[in-house]
């Protein structure tokens, strides 16, 4: 009997190994950004997870704070690929924006190196949205194979 139990065992670890997927990836399709919290969370979700980030599209604001939490080595970009960087700003309760220099220079410092060059040499983060796309964006993230 106590074979059969081990049998039992063994046959239901078997299972469930070959049951479980092989890493995953999260792909970004197309975000517009948004609050800055959410995006830290899923993206330190993501940095624990050990899973692949592919950028397939638009990710513009918060969404390019992957870039700083996730290691540069799991995230790939398409030639859909394009990532928006601005200024961080507030929103005040009439609705109207107002700068926050001390969270763009954060922001900014937490960026890879390559990307904070990029942004630098365009003027660094204002109010305009730069657009990172293309060779350029290829020259600092490979294309996702």
């Amino acid at each position: 009997m106590r074979c059969v139990t081990f049998a039992k065992v063994l046959l239901l670890f078997a299972a469930l190994l070959f049951s479980i997927p092989a890493r995953a990836e999260i792909r970004i399709i197309q975000s517009p950004g948004g609050q800055v919290g959410p995006f830290l969370d899923l993206f330190e979700k993501v940095r624990e997870s050990g899973e692949r980030v592919v950028i397939d599209g638009p990710c513009l604001s918060a969404c390019t704070l992957v870039l700083s939490i996730v290691p540069g080595e799991r995230i790939c970009v398409t030639k859909r690929a394009v990532l928006g960087f601005h200024a961080a700003r507030s929103i005040d309760r009439r609705g109207r924006f107002y700068a926050e220099p001390e969270a763009s220079e954060a922001v900014l410092a937490a960026y890879p190196g390559p990307v904070r060059n990029w942004i630098s040499r365009r003027g660094g983060l204002t109010s305009r949205l730069l657009l990172l796309k293309g060779h350029d964006l290829a020259a600092i993230y490979p294309r996702c194979r």
